[in-house]
């Protein structure tokens, strides 16, 4: 058993009303403190799953019904996105700190190294070979974590059968502590919270591009982008045709979002 514990039971956990979410008002420590409790436990009946709601998310979230009973479900809901953070102070609800999948996915890694008990992990998503790459960097770089196994299905994948059964298939061939789920938003969100009951696995992070980045296929923004809640601008400029549609609808969305919160408190 490892030194990492979880310093707050997770029903006694405070959490912020924001936005149609029950936010967990935790930082990276404390929800990697909570993941890595999960992880060690014995297996539970159900796959716990995490999801990391940045302000696309949100905006998602006020008309998209699927996306609101997935995040219902989920077992820990952690605000991944600079805006959403200050919009929490500006209406006194105030979230300790962003909590990005992008960090959450390293910083267990980490505490798992650092341990005594197996980490098995595995890699859902991304394109081709990509996540065999980020197993083969995770197992460099992260002692003690056992990357056993990586799926990347095709597109549309959850459209047809054969397909997405095929997806759980390769989950559950095998048990898994962490299950690393990189299908972008809402699919990812979507599509765990339909099947969390069949993953043989213990927790299942929704996590973007997180995969791509273990692999090195994409690059981060500087530390600095991230601390100052620039980091947008970093991936704006990285992908701008895929992105520029999004960042201007949700530029235009969220701070009447924000407006409503205000005058409804």
């Amino acid at each position: 058993m490892t030194a990492v514990s979880c310093p707050v039971p997770v029903a006694q956990k405070p959490v912020v009303q924001l936005f149609g979410m029950q936010i967990d008002r935790v930082d990276l420590q404390q929800a990697t403190a909570q993941v890595m409790d999960w992880c060690e436990s014995p297996t539970s009946i159900n796959c716990r799953y995490v999801v990391t709601p940045n302000v696309d998310h949100a905006v998602l979230l006020s008309h998209h019904e699927g996306l609101q009973n997935a995040y219902k479900s989920a077992a820990m809901v952690l605000a991944d996105g600079a805006p959403i953070v200050a919009a929490s102070r500006l209406l006194g609800r105030p979230l300790p700190e962003r909590v990005a999948g992008s960090d959450l996915v390293p910083s267990v890694l980490a505490a798992a190294a650092a341990g005594s008990q197996p980490l098995r992990v595995f890699l859902l998503g991304a394109g081709p070979g990509v996540a065999e790459r980020a197993a083969e960097a995770i197992h460099q770089k992260y002692n003690n974590v056992q990357v056993v196994g990586t799926h990347c299905p095709p597109l549309g994948f959850e459209h047809n059968s054969a397909a997405n059964q095929a997806a759980l298939d390769a989950v559950s061939a095998q048990p898994v502590d962490l299950l690393v789920v990189g299908l972008g938003a809402p699919k990812q969100e979507l599509w765990v919270a339909k099947h969390y009951q069949q993953l043989n696995a213990k927790v299942a992070l929704c996590a973007g591009a997180t995969i791509d980045f273990l692999a090195g296929e994409k690059q981060r923004s500087p530390v600095w982008m991230r601390r100052t809640g620039l980091e947008w601008v970093h991936r704006l400029a990285s992908e701008p045709r895929r992105l520029a549609t999004r960042y201007l609808r949700d530029a235009i969305v969220f701070p009447q979002l924000v407006w409503r919160e205000w005058r409804a408190a």
